[in-house]
């Protein structure tokens, strides 16, 4: 057997993403909490999941979203203290539920201890921590760019010196070629897994290794810029290597790495058994529609370019290699999957179940966050006032700069912002959505009265429903989570088709990605519908935003 057909539980395993502030509020101050995901845990359990991811519930002064932090060893007050957490960690054990953190090891708060010592003077033994430079002229220390708009350079005035970071300016990024910052973290990797966590995910950990001579970037490409100068650096596998050796020595603890810039020609990499991660996210389904200037330059993307992306990291996981994937669709960081790869409205429940199907079909770890359960769909801001995320309120900066309208960069932030991602959960049509007693943190999404997990537990063919049903089918046939990949060709560009094949049997996985029937299908002899999204499914033709399922013995 081949090593990533090696049973493995996160192999087999579905994940449930949860963003703690926008949950559940138990305590009706408006934001989630810890409490509030324990009171919760019976419905987790109830969708046949096996683990959930928890965004940063660490101290932090929010700038990000919780990814900026400040103490990785104590619990951000608003979410609760470390005995909620440690009644939680416990409450999903009980329920058969892992627990994954997520981890923020390229760049701390800028009120993390660590950088207020490295910046009280050029002397001070805390200033290898952080990447300090001199500027260039009157002018920081090299043009690169910021994830968040502006340049990633950020003078202090104290010192006279820049400090590099790649997000916010108060995200100043660690310098991991100092081993005593090495050692740091891998302390607090060791003080979670102690204390009985499954999982670790390692956000934005192609970014560790950087270019440290800092050169001029030679592309206004901001992705472009990303893999030449930002990821995948020349430490990048002897930093994880020793991560692993030193901390996550456990292999019973799964390690999911985030990877902007990682790609499936050097994705394998990462992945070597033993020393390197189990699993990573890559993005370039992700970054389909993104234009030059990243989230808030779109641009169209095309069916043939979505397929292709599934097709070529198959083929470099696990034809190639021996390494494992994840399957996402969406998460805290993009839109509502179903507004961005479907239709969210006269088929959104068909084109939300479509898209569910599709991911719980691939071969990989299926990554499902909070709410697309549900079909819950993308925001309206009514005006740039409303976002509550750092790169929107940046991004509107730069706009202004170049002299775009509100109302026009309102249209690439309705599409493509993080915001659509947390607004509060929609448990059910009341004031607050059942999410708190009070106004929330982030304005609840109006179309609460419509999509909302109360009045779907009572409808069979909900979209809840029907992604237990997946589930069901997922965790019942081995071959879905082990078995080949094969894109079938379609005369239709909308259609996606592809089979899982397995010893004796084969499936058939059809999509159609379009508001419209179709009737030109593949040869689809011998084989048995199993699941349709759809009420009236008809067997020479798919109606839209159908999917269908089907299995034959081979």
């Amino acid at each position: 057997m081949s090593s990533n057909r090696q049973p493995g539980w996160w192999k087999e395993a579905v994940v449930y993403q949860v963003y703690p502030r926008s949950f559940q509020d138990s305590n009706n101050d408006g934001i989630g909490d810890l409490p509030g995901i324990l009171s919760r845990l019976d419905y987790i359990q109830s969708l046949g999941v096996d683990a959930i991811w928890l965004n940063p519930f660490f101290k932090s002064p929010n700038d990000d979203g919780g990814y900026d932090i400040c103490d990785y060893l104590s619990i951000q007050p608003e979410f609760g203290t470390m005995a909620d957490f440690d009644r939680l960690l416990e409450g999903a054990h009980q329920r058969g539920l892992k627990i994954i953190i997520d981890l923020v090891f390229n760049h701390t708060s800028d009120e993390h201890q660590w950088f207020r010592a490295s910046s009280q003077s050029r002397t001070n033994p805390k200033r290898p921590y952080y990447f300090w430079r001199d500027g260039k002229g009157d002018g920081p220390p090299s043009n690169w760019p910021s994830f968040f708009g502006g340049s990633a350079w950020q003078k202090d005035d104290r010192t006279g010196q820049y400090y590099l970071h790649l997000f916010s300016k108060k995200q100043p990024d660690l310098n991991w070629e100092n081993p005593q910052v090495r050692e740091e973290l891998q302390s607090i990797i060791r003080y979670w897994t102690n204390k009985g966590v499954d999982g670790i995910r390692l956000d934005v950990i192609s970014a560790i290794s950087k270019r440290t001579d800092f050169p001029d970037a030679d592309t206004a490409d901001f992705n472009e810029i990303i893999a030449r100068y930002y990821a995948n650096g020349p430490r990048i596998f002897e930093f994880i290597g020793e991560l692993r050796a030193q901390a996550l020595s456990d292999a019973s603890v799964l390690t999911v790495g985030e990877g902007p810039g990682i790609n499936a020609e050097n994705a394998v990499d990462y992945l070597s058994e033993g020393k390197g991660l189990d699993m990573i996210f890559h993005f370039d389904h992700m970054f389909l529609d993104q234009g030059p200037g990243g989230r808030f330059d779109p641009k169209p993307w095309s069916m043939e370019d979505f397929k292709l992306v599934f097709s070529r990291w198959d083929e470099a996981l696990y034809q190639r290699s021996k390494g494992w994937g994840s399957i996402f669709l969406g998460n805290h960081d993009f839109p509502r999957q179903v507004s961005r790869w479907g239709n969210d409205g006269e088929f959104r429940e068909e084109a939300a179940k479509a898209i569910l199907t599709l991911l719980m079909t691939l071969r990989g770890t299926p990554f499902i966050y909070a709410g697309d359960e549900l079909g819950m769909t993308n925001i309206k801001l009514k005006s740039v006032s409303q976002s509550k995320d750092v790169e929107t309120l940046n991004g509107f900066r730069t706009a202004q700069e170049k002299g775009i309208s509100e109302e026009e960069f309102l249209l690439a932030a309705n599409y493509a912002g993080r915001d659509n991602a947390r607004t509060p959960f929609q448990w059910d049509d009341s004031t607050y959505a059942g999410f708190s007693g009070v106004e929330p943190w982030m304005v609840v999404n109006p179309n609460k009265a419509v999509i909302n997990r109360e009045s779907q537990e009572k409808e069979p063919s909900s979209v809840l429903n029907h992604f237990r049903k997946l589930i069901r089918l997922r965790k019942s046939e081995k071959t879905l989570v082990y078995g080949d990949y094969l894109p079938v060709e379609t005369s239709d560009g909308q259609l996606m088709a592809y089979k899982r094949v397995g010893e004796g049997v084969e499936w058939m996985v059809l999509i159609n990605f379009s508001d419209k029937n179709m009737n030109a299908l593949p040869d689809l002899t011998g084989y048995e519908l199993v699941i349709s999204n759809v009420v009236g499914s008809k067997a020479n033709g798919m109606l839209p935003w159908e999917a269908k399922i089907l299995k034959k013995a081979v």
